[in-house]
């Protein structure tokens, strides 16, 4: 069913005690639902239909879309636009912003701007360096790290002021996220850092792939250990996955991505199908199924790279919506000439 005390679906909630943005997103983790957010890849285009065309892949599956900012230090269309594009029409995006294009100054005039247009979730990184993207001559700035930089976003929404002290006439109402790489050595050191992220002002922490299941659950186990799980210092905890496509990709993405662990298992596994591709997603499954049942795990964070038309079946298979169907633009419209809408069609967060 729809949250009680929602106006029209797809506009902002009133924000509830506890609750720091009028977001779906916060909305669902808060509830306790076992949350689904999914990686937009920004087109290399100025249409905006392109944005569109990405985002209704998930349509139904994901509770909300996240705007890559210059992933890996290459050029697209900016997740500021891209945000802008999406809540016109009623999505939850997740803009994220890195610090490695932009000073304070505009940093804090996008939080603000972002806000303005309604975009309820922000998630705060550092950012890939230049070197290894497609403007190599490019200078970095990183004015602030994603630490620093989770600090004046708190700072301008729960006091109401820019770092300067100046002090803003309307706060921005947001849900801010980082992201975490549990599954690189030292791994008590990448623990402390992220406590160290939500003392800054982490609520959510989106992770980089897992496919190691015994490391994700040491993870959060350390996670637990430092207070994040439950209480004052809890955060939400939304588990990298993504599919496969060979054995070939897998080795490639061990050996030149930064933070990604694939156990040998989940080579061997691929290298031996018949179809690797369908492999790939029924290992995602897999892994789904398995990490919903771990503590602190308040859902999954979906990359499928180049393979977003398969982040339906992925979910639909895995079943962690438990019948859940998120909300999209469109949705109710679907259902609106429909006499007796089945349950599925009804339930909705």
């Amino acid at each position: 069913m729809k949250f009680d005390d929602e106006p029209v679906p797809g506009y902002p909630l009133p924000i509830l005690p506890g609750h720091t943005s009028p977001g779906r997103l916060e909305r669902v983790l808060r509830a306790g639902a076992f949350a689904v957010t999914a990686e937009l890849d920004p087109p290399d285009s100025a249409d905006p239909e392109d944005v569109y065309k990405r985002a209704r892949i998930f349509d139904g599956y994901v509770d909300a879309i996240n705007a890559t900012d210059g992933s890996g230090a290459n050029c697209h269309m900016s997740s500021m636009a891209v945000c802008a594009l999406l809540t016109r029409i009623g999505y939850a995006p997740v803009m994220q912003i890195s610090c490695r294009d932009k000073n304070r100054i505009a940093i804090q005039g996008d939080i603000l701007g972002g806000a303005a247009m309604g975009v309820a979730n922000m998630l705060c990184l550092s950012g890939d360096g230049v070197q290894s993207g497609d403007h190599p001559q490019a200078k970095p700035v990183f004015d602030l790290d994603c630490m620093s930089l989770l600090q004046i976003g708190r700072t301008l929404r729960d006091e109401h002021k820019f770092q300067s002290g100046r002090k803003v006439t309307f706060a921005p109402r947001v849900f801010f996220g980082a992201a975490a790489n549990p599954f690189v050595p030292p791994h008590a050191w990448r623990a402390e850092r992220i406590a160290k992220k939500v003392a800054a002002g982490a609520q959510f922490l989106q992770t980089q792939y897992c496919y190691d299941i015994p490391r994700l659950k040491h993870f959060m186990q350390h996670m637990d250990d430092l207070g994040l799980l439950e209480g004052p210092n809890k955060a939400f905890f939304l588990i990298g996955v993504g599919p496969l496509r060979t054995a070939k990709a897998a080795e490639w993405m061990r050996t030149n991505v930064p933070g990604i662990h694939i156990p040998d298992s989940v080579i061997k596994r691929m290298a031996g199908a018949e179809k690797p591709a369908q492999e790939g997603r029924q290992i995602c499954i897999d892994l789904i199924q398995e990490i919903r049942e771990i503590k602190g795990v308040s859902g999954v964070h979906v990359m499928a790279y180049r393979q977003e038309e398969s982040v339906a079946e992925i979910i639909q298979k895995s079943g962690v919506l438990q019948g859940r169907v998120p909300w999209y633009p469109g949705r109710d419209n679907l259902y609106a000439n429909t006499t007796n809408p089945t349950e599925t069609q009804k339930e909705t967060l």
